[in-house]
C-alpha cells in the first residue's frame, strides 16, 4: 500500500513539474510580437548611378550602323543617362521624437532615405523621408531621424552583458525585401569577433537574411539586445550563423552620434600585440597576460612615458587580458580622462598616469629611432635559425629598407626553425633583442649571451618589417 501511494505522489510531482515548465515557457510569441512590431522598420535607400562617359561602342563614328547601336544601348539602359539604385534595410525607432538606427552599410552612399512603418496604431502610414545624424563604419551602426506628426512607438535597449548561450531571441526586419517579418531562435554564442577592433558580437540561429540588416535583435522582455548585421553562409541565405552587434556596443556609439554627429574614442597611443607562453618566459611575466607593446610613436603615452618592451597589464583600474580587450577598454573611454596604467617593465610593475587623446583625431606618423648603425666591414652571422648582418646602403637598397631604420637584416630563415615557424622572413629587420637596441652583429650575440647566463629559455626580438614592429621569443636552444 505505501509502495502505491508513493508511487502516486511521485507521479504527481512529475506532473507538476511538467506544468510549471510549460507556464514557464511562452505559448506563443504574438503578444511579444504585437508589442515591438511597431517600433520596427523597413529602409529604402536611393542611389543616383552616374552614367558612363567616353567611348562605349566598337561602331566607327561615321559609320551607317552608328545610329542603330545608339537607339539599342539607350533602349537597354546602357546610355550616358544617370540611373537609379535602390535597396533595402531594416531599423528600429529608438525614441518617440524619431530617431531610428539602423546599420551603417544599409544607408552608406544613399542620396535618399526613406522610413516605411509597421502599419500599427498610431504609427505614420505613409513613407517619411530620413536624415543621417551621424555613422560609425568601425561598428557598422547609423544613428537617423525622422520628422513624425505624433510620438512614435519606440523600444529600450537591454544589457547584453546579461544574455546567456541558450536564451531565446527573436529577430525582426524585412528579409529579402518581402516586407515585416520575425524570426526566432537563440543565442547560439556571445562575444564573437568578426573584422572590426570593437567587435562584440551576438551569435544566433534565428534567421537573419538579406534585408534584416539593422534590424533589431529582441529578448523575451521586448528589450533590444543586439542589431543584426551579418551572416556566415556559402550561398548568401541563412543557414543559422546569424551576427547582431551586442546593445551595450551600440548603445555607446548611439549616444555619441546623437550629442556630436560622431564618435569620439580615447586614445592611448601604443601599437600593441598579445602575450603568448614564449614572450611571458622571455619577459619574466609571471603568465601569459596583457597586451606588449611594441612601439610608442609621438602620442598620449609617449607623453606618459611608456616605452616599447612594456606589457600593459591593467588599464584605468581593469585588468587587461589582451590586445582586443585593451582596444575596446580604451576606446570606451572619455576623451581627455587622465587614467592609471599599471605596465610591467623589467621584472617589476610600474603605474603611470595617462591622458587620453581622441583616436579619431590622432595622426599616426612613422617612428624614428635613433641611429645607431654598425661599422663598416662587420660580418654576417647565423644564430638562432636566422642568418643576418648590419644594414648597410647595398642591404638597404635590395631590401628597400629607408635611412632611418637601424638594426641586423634578416637574409635568410632556416626553414626547418622556430624562427620560420613564428613567421620571421629575409628582409625583415632586428631592431632589438632583450629589450636593447642591437647595430651589430657582436651586440646581438652579447644579447643571446647574457639571456643564457640569466638562465632564461628564450630570447626577446623586435622584428619591423615595411615598419610595423611586433616582438618575437627564439628558443635559445635553436
Amino acid at each position: 500500500m505505501m509502495r502505491m501511494i508513493w508511487l502516486a505522489v511521485l507521479s504527481m510531482a512529475v506532473l507538476l513539474m511538467q506544468a510549471a515548465t510549460a507556464m514557464a515557457r511562452p505559448e506563443s510569441l504574438a503578444p511579444l510580437a504585437d508589442r515591438v512590431s511597431p517600433s520596427v522598420v523597413n529602409i529604402t535607400t536611393t542611389t543616383v548611378i552616374e552614367g558612363r562617359t567616353g567611348p562605349q561602342g566598337i561602331v566607327p563614328e561615321g559609320s551607317p550602323f552608328e545610329d542603330f547601336f545608339r537607339e539599342f544601348q539607350d533602349r537597354n539602359g546602357n546610355g550616358d543617362r544617370p540611373r537609379r539604385s535602390s535597396a533595402l534595410g531594416s531599423g528600429f525607432v529608438i525614441s518617440e521624437d524619431g530617431y531610428i538606427v539602423t546599420n551603417n552599410h544599409v544607408i552608406e552612399g544613399a542620396d535618399e532615405i526613406e522610413i516605411e512603418f509597421f502599419p500599427g496604431e498610431g504609427q505614420p502610414r505613409e513613407l517619411l523621408p530620413a536624415k543621417v545624424i551621424g555613422t560609425d563604419p568601425n561598428t557598422d551602426i547609423a544613428l537617423l531621424k525622422v520628422q513624425a506628426p505624433l510620438p512614435l512607438k519606440y523600444v529600450k535597449f537591454g544589457d547584453s552583458d546579461t544574455a546567456r548561450v541558450g536564451d531565446w531571441v527573436v529577430a525582426m526586419g524585412n528579409p529579402l525585401g518581402q516586407g515585416f517579418s520575425l524570426s526566432a531562435g537563440i543565442v547560439s554564442a556571445r562575444n564573437r569577433e568578426l573584422s572590426g577592433s570593437y567587435d562584440d558580437y551576438i551569435q544566433t540561429d534565428a534567421a537573419i537574411n538579406r534585408g534584416n540588416s539593422g534590424g533589431p535583435l529582441f529578448n523575451m522582455d521586448g528589450d533590444v539586445v543586439g542589431v543584426n548585421t551579418a551572416i556566415l553562409s556559402p550561398n548568401g541565405g541563412s543557414i543559422g550563423i546569424g551576427f547582431s552587434m551586442a546593445s551595450n556596443v551600440v548603445v555607446k556609439v548611439v549616444d555619441q552620434l546623437k550629442q556630436f554627429g560622431e564618435t569620439r574614442r580615447g586614445w592611448l597611443g601604443v601599437k600593441i600585440q598579445d602575450v603568448d607562453g614564449d614572450l611571458a618566459e622571455a619577459i619574466g611575466l609571471d603568465k601569459a597576460r596583457g597586451a606588449l607593446v611594441t612601439d610608442v610613436p609621438d602620442g598620449p603615452a609617449k607623453d606618459a612615458g611608456v616605452l616599447a618592451g612594456d606589457v600593459i597589464v591593467s588599464f584605468d583600474g581593469i585588468d587587461v587580458r589582451d590586445t582586443r580587450g585593451l582596444v575596446r577598454q580604451v576606446g570606451n573611454a572619455e576623451v581627455g580622462k587622465t587614467v592609471r596604467v599599471v605596465v610591467y617593465r623589467e621584472g617589476k610593475t610600474e603605474t603611470l598616469r595617462v591622458t587620453l587623446g581622441r583616436r579619431e583625431d590622432a595622426e599616426r606618423g612613422p617612428s624614428s629611432p635613433d641611429s645607431g648603425g654598425d661599422a663598416p666591414g662587420s660580418t654576417e652571422k647565423e644564430l638562432l635559425g636566422l642568418s643576418v648582418g648590419v644594414l648597410n646602403d647595398q642591404l638597404r637598397g635590395e631590401l628597400n629598407i629607408g635611412e632611418d631604420v637601424e638594426g641586423l637584416a634578416i637574409l635568410s630563415v632556416d626553414e626547418t626553425s622556430e624562427a620560420w615557424e613564428k613567421g620571421l622572413r629575409a628582409g625583415d629587420v632586428i631592431t632589438e633583442a632583450g629589450q636593447q637596441k642591437v647595430g651589430s652583429v657582436s651586440e646581438l650575440e652579447t644579447r643571446v649571451g647574457e639571456a643564457r647566463e640569466a638562465g632564461r629559455k628564450s630570447l626577446l626580438l623586435l622584428v619591423r618589417r615595411g615598419g610595423e614592429p611586433r616582438f618575437v621569443a627564439l628558443n635559445l636552444a635553436e
